[in-house]
């Protein structure tokens, strides 16, 4: 009997209740008893959806962030963060910059020189964010924090099959970085391995004393291409690591061993997990070489997408899997479900054809059960029937009408290289675009968004019931705009924003518009923290009906007679911030996506806007987990992006926007975007992001972000004056703009007044010095 066990379970809840109890706990509205109270709660319930599987993932549960869970455990917590021992406020000082039992609890304002937030960045090739793990030269290692212990002792006392999960020492790491950046390397990190690995056969040693057998341990740096010295390092590793008591099943996700399939595979560990939605290639080679005494679980299930199974390509992958291995055959989703919503049950607004092509967390664990029963009763009646259903919901989303729009493949065809080049190289543009728009040396500006409050909120609700109508929907959201516009002017930013009080997600706000998505009412997904997003679902083909800004831009730009930008999403950004259809290769989807942005890039400046920022945070994040792979994408995302923007005359000006990655692997092709203005996340990694554009003489104009938008402390003056004058050892004067890290959606207005007030003074000031 194949057994069928899951890697990881979405930990936010059915309706987001782990967010609004963070929330609430943050605002000092909910006491440490209540917010510990609706986690229990919400594990178990997540316990209870998985009990018809062998094995249940235990430790997939965090507060804010698993790799900062693992920190903690490891006792890996900044000074600046810790207070006597490590607990729960430890997490969200790390992570926030504070908790609610210090200043934000007492209505104080702690300043971000003090007590800055440890950096954050994509997980892996996902747009779910981790807490990076900072490392001293003599970093010291102990247990410092129990969760995983203490849930695995909760769940068992409910009856659990518990399966522990745990991030590998290798993986940790190798996602860390050291506070000096001179010794930021690869070879630095693997040094703590002597030290780490003590600590973690301590950890296995606490687990193994709850009873439970089995323990999860994840390396999907194993999907990486890896130094000689890492690869060495696992076999040496997993010997340390072995417990009597205690069987290890290795987890590999998010691609194919590749390279490291021979160090995997020759692991002493009782089990192995491979990804075979992204590397099914792999398989008949691991059978050919699996030790006869090893489990194989096999991520089956696609743990990162929402289209339903095709059950008979899967069966038909696991055939001769099961001849071979019989019991010692597992059967998973790819990787962790975290990364795809609760449950597709919820929905009562997804159109009814569509519906039966989609699979959330809990669809997909009952896929997992059906190709089991299929593996096992390949004959039973009630199987074949399943099976058959399935097959006729594959052929009917072939063949709907939904998903094809000769019109769009006609458009994609007849696309011509002129359309993705400006008109002008960047030096004529900068000039035209200077002479338009006049902005003094260190132009400050924000990246778009402005705090959406409890009443924008609640119009925009009231809207969708309908019991606004449309003009009193818009004349409320203008409101909100004046109010923006007033009170930049009245700070003196340089160039404005209108705020994107319309927009309920920057990806959603403009899928709701194009032809060829479709959206859920309860699909949402961790992003970091208690920040949740809804990824539109692309289905078909996608077009753009009419504008989409145009209204709200001139609006805004009439209000002002500084330049207010134009803000889009860019074609990568929708592409990795949505459910993306896999019938046809990513790189078509992103151009049909960029011809839809150009024509709102188009209308914007014939409307009067000449500056248009087409933010591409995802791009990094798209690249592929292999560097053979890179060209290829990079040469199709940098294409996309230029067919979205270039169809504007050398005065208007291009800005993009980028968070929370590393540059320095794509600086090349960020250059070959050719936007005139690119902004970036700079300010948790105290400019550091900025050494990428040192040995690259980036051509265009940059603006680092002087604060961190993610934390509720305030930019001190000569904080974001000393990152200014960082940033500008690193960039011409002429070509530094001075802005946030982000978008301020997430902060109140008196936060937000007051972070951009103190980065005006602090450039004025700059301004003043140089004369």
């Amino acid at each position: 009997m194949a057994l069928i066990h899951n890697l990881g379970f979405p930990r936010i809840g059915k309706q987001r209740e782990l967010k609004f109890a963070l929330e609430g706990y943050w605002a000092g509205k909910l006491s440490r008893a209540e917010l510990e109270s609706c986690g229990k709660t919400l594990r178990a319930q997540h316990w209870q959806a998985q009990q018809d599987l062998d094995l249940v993932p235990v430790g997939d549960f965090a507060w804010y962030d698993q790799v900062l869970t693992l920190s903690a455990t490891l006792g890996v917590i900044p000074a600046r963060h810790r207070q006597g021992d490590i607990e729960l406020d430890t997490l969200f000082r790390t992570a926030r910059g504070r908790s609610s039992q210090s200043s934000e609890a007492n209505g104080c304002c702690a300043h971000q020189s003090e007590s800055a937030a440890s950096e954050m960045t994509k997980w892996f090739d996902t747009n779910y964010h981790y807490l990076v793990p900072e490392f001293e030269l003599e970093q010291n290692f102990a247990l410092g924090y129990h969760q995983l212990v203490e849930e695995i002792t909760e769940a068992l006392a409910l009856g659990v099959k518990a399966k522990p999960v745990l991030i590998g020492p290798l993986t940790y790491l190798w996602l860390g970085k050291f506070t000096q950046p001179e010794h930021n390397t690869t070879e630095h990190k693997l040094a703590l391995l002597e030290k780490l690995l003590p600590v973690y056969r301590q950890l296995l040693n606490a687990i193994a004393k709850t009873g439970v057998t089995w323990v999860q341990i994840d390396e999907p740096i194993l999907a990486l291409d890896l130094p000689a010295a890492w690869q060495q390092a696992f076999e040496s590793t997993y010997h340390q690591l072995q417990i009597r008591e205690l069987n290890i099943l290795l987890a590999n996700y998010f691609g194919p061993l590749g390279a490291n399939l021979s160090t995997a595979i020759q692991l002493p560990v009782a089990g192995l997990h491979i990804d075979a939605v992204r590397g099914a290639e792999e398989l008949p080679r691991l059978l050919d070489r699996l030790s006869p005494h090893k489990v194989l679980s096999v991520g089956i299930i696609d743990g990162r997408n929402i289209w339903a199974t095709d059950c008979d390509k899967a069966l038909a992958t696991l055939a001769p899997a099961l001849e071979q291995l019989g019991e010692r055959l597992w059967l998973a989703p790819s990787c962790s479900l975290l990364h795809v919503p609760y449950d597709l049950a919820l929905e009562k607004n997804i159109a009814a054809d569509v519906q039966p092509w989609l699979a959330f967390a809990t669809q997909k664990l009952q896929e997992l059960t059906l190709l089991r029963a299929a593996l096992q009763q390949p004959n039973a009646a009630l199987i074949k029937e399943k099976l058959a259903h399935g097959r006729r919901i594959q052929t009917a989303r072939v063949e709907s009408s939904r998903v094809h729009n000769p019109a769009v493949q006609a458009r994609l065809k007849n696309l011509t290289p002129a359309a993705a080049a400006r008109q002008s190289p960047f030096a004529t543009r900068i000039s035209a675009q200077q002479q338009r728009l006049k902005l003094p040396l260190l132009p400050t500006t924000s990246i778009g968004s402005f705090p959406q409050t409890s009443e924008i909120r609640n119009a925009r609700k009231l809207y969708k019931q309908g019991k606004l109508t449309s003009k009193e929907y818009t004349q409320l959201m203008q409101s909100e705009i004046r109010k923006a516009i007033h009170i930049q002017e009245e700070i003196d930013l340089d160039v404005l924003v209108h705020g994107e009080a319309e927009r309920n997600d920057m990806v959603e706000y403009f899928g709701e518009q194009l032809e060829g998505f479709i959206f859920s009412q309860y699909g949402w997904v961790q992003s970091y923290g208690s920040r949740c997003v809804k990824p539109p679902i692309i289905v078909g083909d996608i077009s753009r009906p009419k504008a989409m800004t145009v209204d709200w831009a001139c609006y805004a730009q009439s209000l002002s007679k500084k330049p207010v930008k134009g803000m889009l999403t860019g074609p990568i950004t929708m592409l990795c911030w949505s459910f993306v259809r896999d019938d046809q290769p990513r790189s078509a989807t992103a151009l049909q996506l960029a011809l839809a942005i150009r024509d709102e890039v188009s209308d914007l400046e014939t409307a009067g806007i000449h500056i248009i920022q087409i933010d591409e945070p995802a791009l990094r994040e798209g690249l592929p987990l292999l560097k053979k792979d890179w060209p290829a994408y990079l040469d199709w995302a940098t294409h996309a992006f230029r067919v979205s923007s270039s169809s504007v005359a050398d005065s208007t000006q291009i800005h993009t926007h980028m968070c929370y990655a590393e540059f320095n692997d794509i600086i090349e092709a960020i250059s070959a975007l050719d936007a005139d203005v690119i902004t970036l996340e700079t300010s948790r990694s105290n400019m550091e992001l900025l050494n990428a554009f040192e040995h690259f003489a980036y051509p265009n104009q940059i603006g680092p972000g002087v604060y961190d938008i993610h934390s509720p402390n305030q930019p001190d003056q000569q904080w974001v004056s000393n990152l200014i004058e960082k940033a500008a050892r690193k960039i011409p004067l002429n070509n530094l703009w001075v802005n946030p890290d982000c978008g301020l959606k997430t902060r109140t207005w008196d936060e937000t007044k007051a972070a951009l007030a103190t980065m005006v003074l602090a450039t004025k000031q700059l301004r003043a010095q140089l004369g």
